[in-house]
């Protein structure tokens, strides 16, 4: 099969992503082989391509919002079959004995694996994933709308319940990309009214175009108090205007696998009146089932730019530039049955 592998990690204008010829992933009893029918192109794909976050695994092929059809079932897998539609997304296995498992706080399993990370993902014509991770999909979208789901929409929907937005509450949102477009729609749909931060003008459109309140720049401050706050932006330089920005209680919540330094913060400015600095780990399955409900219940509009999967490179250039409206989606052209 073709597939991208991340042969030298480095700024993604060095080209650090290869595209090769490589074998079709091999696949145990309890494991699912899919056939890539569609991949969004996320920011930690950044960040593994360009070093942000440590190697895992030695030229690992990116990609972990994965829509596909199972294409070979392992022997010990129940509740699949063979042209089933399925998802493949960040998650991919934990041990599920530790305490963190046993709690219902999978997603912090220190033995936890990630596809695109530990094993390979998405970037490619076929992948593998145990079948107990693999999700079923909503009715009513393409394949090119679900990808962005599957991580996009997932963390999104963790960090809006890590930041706790009371009912009819104001809600900021920092940064306004591929997961950012898809909480805010959540959160409207919850009854939040939602105020923008974020640097590119053209965000700032697509922010008004899906119902925002207010929109600015990135390290303005709203118009008003807020409630809460998500910061999806990896820029540590925000953290602070986001905490002046909250009322008091307020909580923001942290989006992102990678941050940049945070600044000095200042005890009375930032956090006094109970002011709260939450982070977000991945997700867990539940999260995921609870999202995907939520998706097939309330149609939720998906921005995307479709690339063929030999313009990965180019695709990750343009997400780094800013040059992203909504969420990139890599779409094989025809992959080998």
């Amino acid at each position: 099969m073709r597939a991208w592998r991340v042969v030298e990690p480095g700024p993604v204008a060095g080209h650090p992503l290869r595209f090769e010829s490589v074998p079709i992933p091999e696949t145990g009893p309890n494991d699912l082989l899919v056939r890539v029918l569609a991949c969004g192109v996320c920011r930690t794909d950044l960040h593994v391509t360009e070093g942000d976050l440590p190697i895992h695994r030695a030229g690992v092929v990116p990609g972990h919002e994965v829509v596909g059809v199972v294409h070979r079932v392992g022997e010990a897998v129940e509740g699949f079959a063979v042209g089933d539609r399925v998802g493949v997304a960040w998650l991919r296995s934990t041990c599920g004995q530790c305490r963190y498992c046993l709690r219902g706080d999978e997603n912090l399993c220190p033995n936890s694996r990630y596809t695109g990370w530990d094993e390979d993902g998405g970037y490619a014509e076929f992948v593998a994933v145990p079948a107990t991770f693999a999700l079923p999909l909503p009715d009513g979208y393409d394949d090119i709308e679900l990808a962005p789901l599957l991580c996009a929409g997932i963390i999104g929907y963790r960090a809006l319940k890590r930041a706790s937005v009371p009912d009819g509450g104001r809600l900021g949102i920092y940064g306004f990309g591929g997961s950012a477009h898809i909480a805010t729609q959540v959160a409207l749909a919850r009854g939040a009214e939602v105020h923008v931060m974020t640097r590119s003008e053209d965000a700032r459109n697509l922010a008004r175009e899906f119902g925002a309140a207010s929109v600015q720049a990135a390290a303005d401050a709203p118009p008003v108090p807020l409630d809460a706050a998500i910061l999806f932006a990896p820029v540590g330089d925000l953290v602070p205007p986001a905490l002046e920005a909250l009322d008091r209680g307020g909580i923001l919540s942290i989006a992102g696998i990678h941050l940049t330094d945070v600044p000095q913060l200042n005890y009375q400015r930032h956090l006094f009146y109970e002011r709260e600095i939450r982070s977000v780990t991945a997700n867990t399955r539940e999260d995921s089932r609870e999202f995907l409900a939520f998706a097939g219940q309330h149609r939720i509009r998906v921005a995307t730019m479709r690339y063929e999967l030999d313009e990965a490179d180019r695709a990750l250039a343009d997400l780094a530039g800013d040059r992203v409206r909504g969420a990139a989606v890599l779409v094989p052209d025809a992959a080998p049955v």
